[in-house]
């Protein structure tokens, strides 16, 4: 039986400032109080513990996809402008089950394996090391907006051939993207408002395959290009609304991951020692960012049939909200586990989701913020915040800092 106080929580809480700032003592009270809970507000169920999660994501009888094809809500003047991206986004991996999702990653998987990823670690590194030339002469940097974002944008566009001049548009589409994800948007204006910029997204990347079609090059876009050209395997929407996903992932996950690391990082100056005096530390190091902070706190599944978890009994299309930020604090699965241990072994963590959806980039993530961590401890003397608390962006799907201002000698 749910007590008075717990059963009116509600994972909406999130967006208020006092969650937005620190999520984790609402995942602890409600896995403490009813780790499956069904939030009435919310109109989800809400699982918080670290075995429900990976039983869920393992689980045949859980899909992956959204009803974005059910327009029903929209007013008839703006269905001819949301219809494109309704349909782009219904075929992006993220939303697809087998065997849509296998044939779809299949196609792209190759720009990812080890061999591909290291063979970057090159060119990672002269991007991390042209953009603190020009920061180290100021004694100071916001770490979002002049590393971050800079780095993991870059090297995502240069996979994917798309022009670094067009930064300020993509990342504005990829913010938008973000936000239509985050499925926190009520008002349906704001939500067709989102769903245009998607389609201008979109219309944005129709234009860059012209581009390749005429003047092939040697990228992931023109692999897939190549792919879709071979006639079955990739339709034009699924194309172009995997290039947005590709360009948004590739990109929001690692800037967040730096910035949400970093912060930690400078809060605990014992780790920092650690990791300054042993940079062989940083792959664990990075590991436990991601398990302490994740950039990427939940992910929904619908059940196809009706269920029983935990002696829950879950209907059929009743929503189900994953917190892999719950899970990645769950006592039962990890030892001290608000205590950020750059030495921590066993560290499963669900940061990049688990089973057939595990992250397309996860080693491409983890490579960019092992260099980016190694190379600002190495080369920023007595790097400090300079705020207490930075604002964090409300949101259930995404931990994300707004601004992370720092000084360094």
């Amino acid at each position: 039986m749910q007590n008075n106080r717990v059963s009116q929580l509600s994972i909406l809480d999130l967006l208020q400032p006092r969650y937005t700032r620190d999520p984790y003592p609402l995942y602890h009270q409600l896995r403490e109080h009813d780790p499956i809970y069904w939030d009435e507000r919310f109109q989800s169920w809400v699982l918080t513990r670290h075995a429900d999660v990976v039983a869920v994501l393992h689980d045949p009888r859980f899909t992956a996809r959204r009803a974005f094809k059910d327009t029903s809500w929209v007013p008839e003047e703006f269905l001819d402008s949301i219809s494109k991206p309704v349909r782009a986004l219904s075929c992006q991996m993220l939303f697809l089950d087998q065997p849509d999702h296998t044939r779809l990653r299949g196609l792209v998987a190759g720009a990812f394996t080890p061999r591909v990823v290291e063979n970057m670690r090159h060119s990672i590194q002269h991007e991390v090391d042209e953009l603190l030339d020009a920061l180290i002469p100021r004694g100071h940097m916001e770490v979002i907006a002049d590393f971050a974002r800079p780095l993991a944008s870059t090297v995502i566009a240069n996979l994917l051939g798309i022009p670094l001049d067009d930064r300020a548009r993509f990342l504005k589409w990829s913010d938008d993207f973000g936000s239509l994800i985050d499925g926190t948007k009520s008002v349906i204006e704001d939500v067709i408002h989102l769903l245009q910029s998607i389609s201008e997204f979109l219309d944005y990347f129709r234009e860059i395959v012209r581009q390749h079609s005429r003047d092939p090059r040697d990228d992931l876009t023109q692999a897939m290009i190549a792919a879709e050209e071979r006639g079955d395997c990739l339709s034009e929407d699924e194309l172009l609304g995997n290039l947005v996903l590709l360009l948004s992932a590739g990109h929001i996950t690692t800037t967040h991951l730096i910035g949400n690391g970093l912060f930690a990082l400078l809060r605990n100056r014992e780790q920092y020692r650690q990791l300054k005096e042993d940079p062989s530390l940083v792959s664990s190091a990075v590991v436990e960012f991601l398990r302490y902070d994740s950039p990427t706190q939940s992910t929904e599944r619908l059940p196809s049939v009706d269920l029983e978890i935990g002696g829950r009994h879950i209907k059929r299309n009743q929503s189900v909200l994953l917190c892999l930020g719950a899970a990645n604090r769950d006592p039962a699965q990890f030892h001290n586990p608000d205590q950020l241990d750059l030495k921590r072994t066993d560290n499963r963590h669900m940061a990049f989701g688990h089973g057939i959806h595990f992250c397309l980039g996860a080693s491409l993530a983890r490579l960019e913020a092992e260099i980016a961590f190694n190379t600002l401890l190495r080369r920023l003397n007595q790097p400090e915040l300079m705020i207490e608390e930075p604002e964090h962006i409300p949101s259930i799907a995404f931990r994300s800092i707004k601004r992370l201002p720092i000084t360094f000698a």
